[in-house]
């Protein structure tokens, strides 16, 4: 029998491995009603064995708190079997309806064949939606392979959006009320939220929408600053449809990849539009456990010397990936070299360093687009390669990588965040093993190219390109919006043999001897652990129950995003209310949600148990 940590041997469900082949006359509609009919009725009566032999033997079922008020993957009929046995009397799950226009047939590759369809469905406390995949086996039967639930209401507690806004014609001073909400003078905030940048605005947008008033800290003068003061040439690589806040969707005539500095501007623009709580060039400096009756005591000071301490039940951490702390790689003798040294994140803009020679060590994103730009302005500069990295074109690769889900004329952005967080992230990498396969033969010339000039690529963890990359690393790959052909054509420079052993008063020592000479040395080598940053502002006896917040655990989850940053851990009750939240703008989307609904569950007695 396999041992309860081995990692079991995945496939993709193809019609060969399922002994079925393709009926060009199937009707869809009909096989997802009979199948749901029949998964519905087991799901009201709770027939656990009924609901699992529905399923095929290496089926998924990834639940977004709607089934366990946390983040589970569920994989095989058997954990399956016991997750529904366990949790079906907490939850009562009724209501079960099909979204008939949203079912669709789906041929992937020639050997993979699924439909996919919608559902609705109602728990104890909640309102909830699922998609399923059906696959087809050899006796002409059609079993689940995927099943997704999420969480999308509180029952009693609906967001005051559309028709459930204030109807109540507003006849007072505006200007006036803005500023005491904003400034807490009337009432204490439901919660803190630490960092203004897109993982903090949209959960305070999530929790306004719930009723619950939120005070964002922001250390920067002005929101947007953490993309604005960047380096100049910086732009977002992912697509304006992939980006779109909640309830303010980004102008249709926007660039598909607008400028950070653009951005900034907007993330400005919705704090005001939303009227979010917002100070900034304020800090928080500690969080405490409370004094008054609530979990947490949270110290902010001002800018100009003011200090106030606010007690609350929920704090967010809303740092960022690395917290804006830097990582710089320990190389020896730093203190000889003459000229100077900077991180990415103190770069601004290639024309600081006209005439002087450049090397900037890293061969990721801020890599590639800080040597471009020295380029763009004549500047002479060399990349220091020191690992092999991922290299796909942001043209080619992005609609691949999302399924063609968030495309000009693709499905609204809710449905195509529901779609994309219903693959679990194993079967997730199976897909992309095979889709990046499918890019690399679309970027050839690119990366023959590189591969000619000594750049170093690889393919991904076991081939499955940036996606693993991302939730491993959150780095590692570089999209390729037009840096990889200077690099083809010698226009960025280029060091890839040999690790760095030195500084040397001109610049670098190798290990095998060479040398670069340099006045200007970039560290383009990302951040510390975001973790850092949570453990500088609390009390030294919470450190241990602050979990990872990054990577994937062994179910294929993220360890703490959207969820306490105590997790699953032995200690997870003493932080209880300390909440982590990070990730880009299409993660900060979806899962601000998440986070919201799970403090205004506790603030209303509605929470359950974290299964």
């Amino acid at each position: 029998m396999e041992s309860a940590d081995a990692t079991p041997v995945r496939s993709l469900p193809t019609l060969q491995k399922l002994g079925s082949k393709v009926d060009c006359n199937l009707d869809a509609q009909v096989i997802v009603k009979e199948w749901f009919l029949a998964f519905a009725d087991a799901m009201n009566c709770g027939n656990y064995i009924a609901i699992a032999n529905l399923f095929v033997d290496d089926a998924f079922w990834r639940d977004m708190l709607a089934l366990t008020w946390d983040f589970h993957t569920y994989e095989g009929r058997d954990a399956i079997q016991q997750f529904i046995a366990d949790q079906l009397p907490k939850f009562q799950p009724t209501a079960f309806r099909i979204r008939n226009d949203l079912t669709r047939l789906h041929l992937p590759y020639d050997d993979i064949i699924c439909i996919q369809a919608f559902f609705d469905f109602e728990t104890t406390v909640g309102y909830a939606s699922g998609i399923f995949r059906l696959v087809p086996l050899a006796n002409g039967s059609w079993k689940a392979h995927t099943v997704f639930t999420n969480l999308e209401d509180l029952k009693g507690f609906p967001e005051k959006v559309g028709a459930q806004r204030d109807h109540e014609p507003y006849h007072r001073n505006w200007n006036e009320s803005r500023e005491r909400e904003r400034e807490f003078l009337d009432e204490e905030p439901g919660a803190v939220i630490i960092g203004g940048g897109q993982s903090g605005l949209t959960v305070a947008a999530r929790l306004k929408a719930l009723g619950i008033n939120a005070l964002v800290v922001e250390r920067n003068k002005r929101i947007g600053d953490n993309w604005r003061n960047r380096y100049a040439a910086l732009c977002v690589h992912d697509t304006v449809w992939y980006d779109h806040l909640p309830y303010m969707p980004f102008p249709s005539l926007w660039p598909v990849y607008p400028p950070a500095a653009k951005l900034g501007d907007w993330l400005e623009t919705y704090a005001h539009s939303l009227e979010l709580n917002v100070w900034t060039s304020a800090e928080v400096v500690s969080v405490e456990p409370g004094t008054q009756g609530k979990k947490w005591s949270v110290k902010v000071v001002r800018d100009d010397g003011r200090e106030r301490i606010f007690e609350v039940n929920h704090v967010v951490f809303a740092l960022g990936f690395g917290s804006g702390l830097p990582n710089i790689p320990s190389i020896p003798c730093q203190a000889e070299f003459k000229g100077q040294i900077l991180h990415s994140t103190q770069h601004k803009r290639a024309t600081d360093h006209v005439g002087k020679k450049v090397v900037v060590i890293g061969a990721c994103t801020s890599a590639h687009d800080i040597c471009a730009d020295y380029v763009d302005h004549g500047v002479d500069v060399t990349m220091v390669q020191r690992s092999s990295t991922y290299v796909m074109s942001a043209k080619e690769g992005i609609p691949r990588l999302t399924g063609g889900l968030y495309l000009e004329n693709g499905p609204p952005t809710d449905i195509a965040d529901r779609i994309n967080a219903s693959f679990p992230n194993h079967l997730l990498k199976l897909v992309h093993q095979r889709v990046v396969k499918d890019l690399a033969e679309a970027d050839r010339d690119t990366l023959d190219g590189l591969r000619k000039v000594g750049f170093k690529l690889n393919m991904g963890e076991d081939d499955s390109g940036p996606v693993q990359l991302i939730w491993q690393r959150g780095g590692g790959y570089y999209f390729d919006v037009g840096a990889s052909q200077k690099i083809i054509d010698g226009k960025i420079k280029l060091k890839s043999n040999g690790n760095i052993a030195r500084f040397t008063p001109d610049g670098l020592l190798f290990e095998d001897g060479s040398t670069l000479d340099a006045e200007v040395v970039i560290f383009s080598t990302g951040y510390a652990s975001g973790r850092t940053a949570y453990l500088q502002l609390l009390p030294s006896h919470l450190h241990d129950a602050v979990q990872p917040l990054w990577g994937l655990d062994n179910e294929g989850e993220l360890h703490t995003v959207a969820r306490e940053v105590g997790g699953r851990g032995p200690q997870a009750a003493k932080v209880a209310g300390l909440w982590a939240m990070l990730g880009n703008l299409a993660m900060c989307r979806f899962h601000s949600k998440h986070v919201a609904l799970q403090i205004k569950a506790y603030e209303e007695g509605v929470f359950g148990e974290r299964y």
